[in-house]
């Protein structure tokens, strides 16, 4: 064994040691308190969790299918965006100026208040099914307001990429659209896969709001659980849910940051 993978063991040792005794601390001081035993029956009660549980992952498929539409949305939202606001020419000043003002609107305003506009705002002018939905609006509303997020992240990925990649592919005889096209683009995507990832998490976790709107997804069914049997464990059992999902994308996103590092060192 070398010396730098007995260092590394003892590291990982010593790590897991620490971990352990603070999370033990921690534990004792939750099962020590004066009120843990209201706490345990309201929020960690086994009971109400396998009643309330069923409902809850039903409701959870409605909020994973939120998230995959909205994204797709979003993606393509930040993406054109993005692209309007690095356009040249001051032939285009009216579309970055509209690219800009959809940013900064969209960024500015509160999710939930996007959302009751939309859910609450779009239904009411007496529009035909389907663009009566609440639901349709409160999905809306999600991919506007991360689509503004997204666009920022794009267009620093696009102004982090060096000048030079434009002037060669000038210099090939590409005209300024199509280098940006096949050859800025793609090294931008390529640099803000990471951050874009983290805005997924955040909007994974969001699509919660349109419980606002009455759609039986996982937090309303929860809400409606906890509000007929008096205890708050159906809310433990969709926070797990939310977990279970947004930890692993986190986790991926570590990996390709660190993937990313490696590959640049």
């Amino acid at each position: 064994m070398t010396a730098r993978d007995a260092s590394a063991r003892r590291a990982a040792v010593v790590g897991t040691l620490s971990t352990t005794a603070v999370f033990a601390a921690l534990a004792l001081l939750a099962v020590n308190a004066p009120g843990w035993s209201k706490v345990r029956d309201s929020f960690f009660n086994g009971h109400h969790l396998r009643r309330s549980m069923p409902d809850i992952v039903r409701g959870f498929g409605l909020n994973v299918r939120l998230f995959l539409i909205a994204e797709v949305f979003v993606l393509i939202i930040g993406l054109a965006v993005a692209v309007v606001r690095n356009l040249p020419g001051p032939a285009l000043l009216p579309f970055r100026f509209l690219a800009t003002a959809y940013t900064d609107v969209f960024r500015g305003v509160p999710t939930i208040l996007l959302i009751y506009l939309f859910g609450f705002g779009m239904p009411a002018l007496g529009l035909d099914r389907p663009w009566n939905s609440p639901l349709l609006w409160g999905t809306v509303a999600l991919s506007l307001n991360y689509g503004a997020y997204v666009a920022e992240v794009f267009r620093a990925g696009i102004r982090s990429v060096h000048p030079s990649q434009m002037a060669a592919a000038r210099s090939l005889g590409l005209s300024q659209w199509t280098a940006f096209r096949h050859v800025i683009v793609p090294q931008a995507i390529r640099r803000v896969i990471p951050p874009l990832l983290n805005d997924f998490v955040a909007l994974q976790k969001d699509t919660a709001l349109v419980a606002t709107l009455g759609p039986l997804e996982a937090l309303r069914h929860a809400q409606i659980y906890a509000a007929s049997k008096f205890n708050y464990t159906a809310f433990v059992g969709a926070a797990l849910l939310f977990l279970g999902l947004t930890i692993p994308l986190a986790r991926a996103t570590d990996a390709l940051l660190r993937r990313q590092e490696r590959s640049r060192r």
